[in-house]
């Protein structure tokens, strides 16, 4: 596996919602794709720059989820303190 290091300009902490997309940092009408990191751990459901929508169970805290994520969604959502990272 090919070591890849993470580097990241902004950060904002997220607030899961269903209808709403995370804003960029000093764009808020703008939505740039970013990663995330898992302050608390638990379940993260959210809609990926691809389009899909994805449940993550089990999410350790303290980690990253290495997906480029434009939502992160409210309902199925049982984490905190969630970052994200451009």
């Amino acid at each position: 596996m090919a070591y890849q290091k993470l580097q990241v300009e902004r950060a904002a902490p997220v607030t899961p919602n269903d209808n709403v997309n995370i804003p960029y940092v000093g764009y808020p009408t703008e939505v740039w794709p970013c990663i995330l990191y898992s302050g608390s751990g638990g379940i993260i459901r959210v809609l990926t720059a691809g389009g899909d929508d994805v449940t993550f169970t089990n999410v350790a805290a303290g980690s990253f989820l290495p997906v480029q994520v434009i939502r992160v969604f409210s309902s199925t959502t049982s984490a905190t303190d969630i970052i994200a990272l451009w």
